[in-house]
């Protein structure tokens, strides 16, 4: 894939601050993205994030983090932390999502995450959700069909929320060595199912989602 000059980077951050602006003109100067990695995996937590991106600092090269490489990833993952004006991330252990299922458990990390931005002083006053209808917040909620592609607050909470876990299930890998977390990060792949067959589950899988292995 061709490298994108500076000019064109430039110019998909102002397409992806299109929802953004919407709210910038009416006067809003805190507009939080949120978005989640790993409702699908068969172990480890689902991670949620907020993020309010700085206006006055653009992090050119944003997108929904499945279609970045890894290197890219990680190089945003500390611009944005460093250049945020706020940002929160959640986890929801497997416990959590075997107990209140995965969309609630997502649920819970996102309003979670608004929870940690307010308590830093960072009250959004409007909320962009990649794809889910997130209420109990008390605050405006614009949900956005792949708004990780479609939004610069929701693509950085992306990266946030996916580096975040992806680091996380490294951890286990260590903790709990054989089943390939750091290769797979606990989705479904031929070797995950068979080295659950192999060794039963451990204590990050996810039940209700294993409920019958052949």
């Amino acid at each position: 894939m061709a490298k994108l000059t500076e000019e064109q980077l430039k110019e998909k951050y102002a397409n992806l601050n299109v929802y953004e602006q919407k709210y910038f003109d009416a006067g809003y100067t805190l507009v939080a993205g949120i978005d989640e990695a790993g409702r699908g995996p068969l172990a480890g937590p689902v991670a949620a994030a907020a993020c309010i991106l700085d206006p006055n600092y653009p992090i050119l090269g944003l997108d929904d983090s499945k279609k970045l490489s890894e290197k890219k990833r990680e190089a945003l993952f500390v611009e944005i932390k460093e250049h945020a004006l706020a940002y929160s991330v959640v986890t929801m252990d497997a416990g959590v999502i075997d107990e209140i299922n995965i969309l609630e458990a997502t649920k819970k990390a996102m309003r979670q995450c608004v929870k940690e931005l307010e308590e830093k002083g960072y009250k959004p006053q409007a909320l962009l959700v990649d794809a889910v209808k997130l209420d109990g917040t008390g605050i405006y909620v614009e949900p956005i069909i792949k708004g990780d592609a479609k939004s610069n607050s929701i693509a950085a909470a992306s990266v946030l929320a996916k580096v975040t876990r992806d680091h996380l299930m490294e951890k286990y890998d260590e903790e709990f060595p054989g089943y390939g977390f750091a290769k797979h990060k606990g989705y479904g792949t031929k070797d995950h199912y068979a080295a659950i067959r192999e060794k039963g589950m451990c204590p990050i899988h996810r039940r209700t989602f294993l409920k019958v292995i052949h």
